[in-house]
């Protein structure tokens, strides 16, 4: 349950910060300016954050594999450590917290993979 109430705020925060500022969350994750269309992309993102962690916030019910919450959290934090790992990879689009993005999405993933093996 505290996992799932972690990944869950982490994902409504940083879609609050995308929905106000997302040319700061961009620069502080790539290290690249954002052009006009894409603070509509990022805010749309922002929107998407926001409501993944709404929709996977904790209930009273315990944390369960079948859960669409740790399926969600699960495949969202897997793909985003996938993509952020092959932008750091390559190089092009590496901002200051890229890194430790990739560090906390994969552990999470880790974490929401054993719930659903176990």
């Amino acid at each position: 349950m505290k996992l799932t109430a972690f990944a869950a705020a982490l994902e409504a925060v940083v879609g609050v910060l995308l929905i106000v500022n997302p040319s700061l969350v961009v620069w502080l994750l790539l290290g690249a300016d954002l052009p006009a269309v894409g603070h509509v992309v990022g805010r749309l993102a922002g929107i998407a954050l926001l409501a993944l962690g709404l929709a996977c916030w904790p209930s009273r019910e315990p944390l369960s594999r079948n859960s669409a919450a740790t399926r969600g959290l699960l495949a969202y934090n897997s793909l985003a450590a996938v993509l952020f790992l092959y932008l750091g990879v390559r190089g092009e689009f590496v901002g200051l917290l890229l890194w430790p993005a990739v560090a906390i999405h994969s552990l999470l993933a880790i974490l929401f993979a054993r719930i659903i093996v176990t």
